[in-house]
């Protein structure tokens, strides 16, 4: 929840326990209670939105605050009248207040969502290690036409990211009907990340259903930034392509810490200590060597796609 709806949460909280009076009764050119309870819940919603607008939409606050006014039939000037009212009557807009805020609190998540779908991004994700921060649907299928041939998405990250995550991209896919030979089917299925110093990307090619991930980390890359991926099924023209249905997705967060991969890496990087140490090393040396060797070849691989990658950036800028 950002702050500036904590300030609103807050505000409400300090008029509950500011306010105190005897009960009077309402006159008719005053909102009624109920009525008032429900505009001023909205009111505060509509004010927290429009305080997390950026700069070049300030003027939709307004549009808001107006539109919440609309939805009750009343107007700017009929509220602050009101509010007037209310005011020197503090045991009840105290009261209204009480409700108010118990309802913002229990909000406080719908809302989160509901300023991540106005920017169409998705909320903060879970703090933790073995996290699964995929925020989308998890089945799409794909018909291998023009209009239905891929897949993209774009994952911003966020503070519960850390230094040296490892990222694992999951989906299943199943070839439908009418089924292609394993030859023709010609599935991408490809991933990037964006760091602060540097970006580094992997794609595989799935000819057949089951299961198929990517991993991906770095160890010196810096704050991890933004995550891209997609899935590509062209099929050659004028050839009826078969229901690519893909499903199960998943995106799993792991911490350096926690994980095997980064457990063996850091080892790594403490060789120099190791050497010194003759009886240690010979005994966890063949231990390491079995984990070790997928985890410096998938280094190896990653280090060949950045090559690559800078020599295809090289060409372009040459030419």
């Amino acid at each position: 929840m950002n702050k500036k709806f904590r300030f609103h949460l807050c505000l409400a909280g300090l008029l509950v326990f500011s306010m105190g009076a005897c009960k009077v009764e309402i006159p008719e050119e005053v909102i009624p209670e109920s009525e008032m309870e429900n505009l001023l819940y909205d009111y505060h919603l509509a004010k927290s939105m429009g305080d997390n607008l950026p700069y070049a939409e300030n003027y939709k606050k307004v549009l808001y605050i107006d539109a919440v006014f609309k939805k009750y039939g009343t107007t700017q000037a009929a509220f602050d009248s009101s509010m007037v009212w209310y005011t020197r009557n503090t045991e009840v807009l105290s009261k209204i207040y009480e409700r108010v805020t118990n309802r913002l609190r229990k909000e406080q998540e719908l809302v989160g969502d509901m300023i991540a779908k106005r920017d169409k991004k998705p909320k903060t994700t879970k703090p933790g290690d073995s996290i699964d921060v995929w925020p989308w649907k998890r089945l799409e299928r794909l018909t291998g036409q023009p209009m239905n041939s891929a897949y993209v998405f774009t994952l911003p990250t966020d503070s519960n990211y850390k230094d040296r995550d490892t990222l694992v991209w999951s989906v299943r896919y199943q070839f439908l009907q009418p089924v292609l030979p394993d030859s023709l089917r010609n599935v991408t299925m490809a991933m990037q990340v964006i760091y602060d110093k540097d970006t580094i990307s992997r794609w595989t090619t799935v000819r057949e259903s089951g299961v198929h991930r990517i991993r991906l980390y770095a160890d010196t890359l810096g704050d991890m930034k933004e995550i891209r991926g997609f899935i590509y099924y062209p099929v050659e023209k004028d050839r009826k392509a078969g229901t690519l249905l893909t499903d199960r997705f998943s995106m799993m967060r792991y911490h350096c810490t926690d994980t095997l991969p980064f457990a063996v890496r850091d080892s790594l990087n403490k060789a120099a200590a190791l050497r010194t140490d003759s009886i240690r090393r010979a005994e966890e040396k063949p231990e390491q060597t079995k984990v070790e060797q997928p985890v410096r070849e998938e280094r190896k691989e990653q280090q060949n796609m950045r090559q690559i990658n800078q020599r295809r950036r090289q060409q372009q800028r040459a030419q």
